[in-house]
């Protein structure tokens, strides 16, 4: 039974993380109402730290650093959330982090957005919890749903983009870039429109994954790591709605 569980496009949520957890003893059972306000607690604590750094690390740093404390940010998201994806039983401490570190790069990362196209931030905003809702509106009316062809898409999808990203990522180290990635043409626009899309469509799996958890009785710290799962997703989410966003200002 377990092994029918969740195929993600998310590479938090791909490998079916309910399977080896559902077969240990629980005391206390995951819940959709305790995913939820997990949910809800990680989202505070990104807006807070968001808050936090948008408002006084330009002051406490040089602009020259900006970038700098950026990637450090980045580096410790990225080991703190293969620590939570490996050591799941871990997620209740290393989620809140996780989210602390993100909140801190998305208020440095909105703030320099904001100074080079004024009004973008909000609107950004607004998409990113605008699609949320309307996704989960679609996925508890049953206009949308998880089945397997959908989440094998899904994962496909993503999983391309990610080696696109790898490649301009590795690329950048020699002074080439992917063009369409980051200039303002007809094709970067596509192809941020199409990555929007795709980290919009990991939202539904990310609602199924917390739906299954508690349908089949996974303990209770896996709340945890299904909010942190659907963090990540809103966090790439609202970052390339920013990029698009950018992209259509330029033109």
């Amino acid at each position: 039974m377990a092994n029918s569980l969740v195929r993600s496009g998310n590479p938090v949520l791909r490998s079916d993380p309910f399977t080896k957890e559902i077969g240990e003893p629980a005391t206390d059972v995951m819940t959709i109402e305790g995913g939820v306000n997990k949910t809800i607690i990680l989202l505070l604590i990104v807006v807070g730290f968001a808050t936090l750094s948008w408002y006084h690390i330009e002051n406490l740093l040089f602009n020259n650093y900006l970038h700098m404390f950026l990637i450090v940010l980045s580096m410790l998201g990225f080991i703190v959330a293969l620590l939570t994806i490996f050591m799941k039983k871990l997620s209740p401490w290393t989620a809140p982090v996780y989210s602390a570190i993100q909140g801190l790069f998305l208020g440095i990362v909105s703030m320099l957005f904001e100074k080079s196209f004024p009004g973008i931030v909000l609107q950004a905003v607004g998409l990113t919890f605008g699609i949320l809702f309307s996704l989960l509106l679609a996925y508890k009316s049953g206009l949308i749903k998880a089945t397997e062809n959908f989440k094998l898409g899904v994962a496909a999808a993503t999983g391309g983009i990610f080696v696109v990203y790898l490649c301009n990522f590795i690329l950048r180290f020699f002074g080439i870039g992917i063009p369409f990635i980051h200039e303002g043409g007809i094709w970067g626009i596509l192809f941020s429109l199409f990555v929007v899309v795709i980290a919009a469509l990991n939202l539904v799996i990310d609602f199924d994954f917390i739906e299954k958890g508690a349908e089949y009785g996974a303990p209770k710290y896996m709340e945890w790591y299904a909010a942190f799962g659907l963090m990540v997703t809103l966090i790439w989410l609202y970052l390339e709605i920013l990029r698009l966003l950018a992209k259509t200002r330029r033109r």
